[in-house]
């Protein structure tokens, strides 16, 4: 499809072909934004552009399941009619790289990164549109730039508020543990782990609720938290010593209201469990990775509150894929939410021997492919 794919629509052959992985979060609930720390991991789950560059000032894009449209790189300014569009991310990386000469080009992409299936396609689409323009205008750029430029562009021409653990995965090579005190200089360190090897498969699990609006649930978090930061004069919660916050719970929970609070216990828990979380990694204890899993995915549901959507009562999706599988695990395994939540899909670690059988219940609970198995 590809090569002909871009044939077919362009009338031409392109000069060349880019791919850039989905993500998978392993560690780190909300704490990006935060600048905490995450474990994330490029999967083998890709998005692929071919593409020629050119010289009249337009950006053609034709992207299967979005269709096609067009861009001139020097239209810079955000149209908020385009808010969770994907032609936003393509004007905004347009945009970043018109002063290093992009003129423009014709691109047709294809995706293994389904969309809404918490691998991250709008962070993957950002990054190979960043490696596209590096291209065409032949400059180089390191991942964590790219990264850096596309979560601007995710936050000002899309419209939604993410961190970087997004971007920074998808421009990686292995599993990260990333620290994003410093976002403009986050420190990564790669840890090398096989769950295949100690007997295990990562899974998502569509829960059959997409992500188009939930957009306010993810803002309310970040909100919240910098409510709480406001208390002590701070930007994030990482400027915030936790002694100093539990000092004034009582204080916080009035001025702030008591999800607020929670939600920030989340965070401050969460950036320790991630520290713990690769030190298991590094000697290879799966069995305290898995305890480490289940109590990132209890926070995630009692303290951060990233489960069930604002007001939704009669469908809960995300909670009742939960539980069906940790009740389909049976003890075995490991299960938590994945990505921003409230939709979306939740992440399990499945026992070999239970591979097949986890996927038979859960497809004929949620629906045909709900099951989508990684490797890292």
């Amino acid at each position: 499809m590809s090569r002909e794919g871009f044939l077919k629509q362009f009338g031409y052959q392109p000069d060349f072909c880019v791919e850039v992985p989905g993500r998978t979060e392993l560690g780190g609930n909300h704490t990006d934004h935060q600048h905490g720390l995450v474990i994330a991991a490029p999967v083998d789950l890709k998005m692929r552009a071919w593409v020629h560059g050119k010289e009249d000032e337009t950006v053609r894009v034709f992207s299967e399941g979005y269709g096609s449209f067009t861009i001139r790189p020097d239209e810079t300014d955000v149209h908020p009619e385009e808010y969770g569009k994907p032609e936003a991310l393509v004007r905004g990386i347009a945009a970043a790289f018109a002063a290093d000469g992009l003129k423009g080009f014709d691109a047709f992409i294809t995706s293994g990164v389904p969309a809404g299936s918490g691998l991250s396609s709008s962070a993957a689409f950002e990054i190979l549109l960043g490696r596209i323009c590096c291209q065409v205008c032949g400059i180089e750029k390191s991942g964590t730039e790219l990264a850096q430029l596309g979560q601007h562009v995710e936050n000002v021409w899309f419209g939604k508020p993410c961190g970087l653990m997004d971007q920074m995965a998808c421009a990686a090579d292995g599993i990260l543990m990333i620290d994003f005190e410093d976002p403009a200089h986050p420190k990564t360190k790669e840890l090398k782990f096989s769950f295949l090897e100690h007997g295990y498969k990562v899974c998502l699990v569509k829960c059959g609720a997409g992500h188009e609006d939930m957009t306010e649930d993810y803002a309310a978090i970040t909100r919240e938290l910098a409510s709480v930061c406001d208390c002590f004069g701070k930007q994030v919660l990482r400027e915030v010593p936790e002694d100093e916050f539990y000092a004034r719970i009582a204080e916080l929970r009035k001025t702030c209201g008591d999800r607020a609070v929670l939600r920030a216990m989340h965070v401050y828990d969460e950036n320790k469990r991630v520290v713990q979380m690769a030190e298991a990694l590094e000697t290879g204890d799966m069995g305290r990775y898995l305890q480490l899993v289940r109590a990132s995915g209890s926070s995630s549901r009692d303290l951060l509150q990233n489960i069930v959507p604002s007001g939704a009562s009669g469908r809960q999706d995300m909670a009742f894929a939960l539980a069906m599988a940790e009740k389909t695990l049976d003890g075995q395994g490991s299960v938590r939410v994945h990505g921003g939540g409230f939709a979306g899909t939740i992440q399990a670690y499945v026992p070999l021997a239970m591979q097949e059988s986890f996927r038979t219940v859960m497809d004929s609970l949620l629906g045909e492919d709900s099951c989508i198995y990684l490797n890292i």
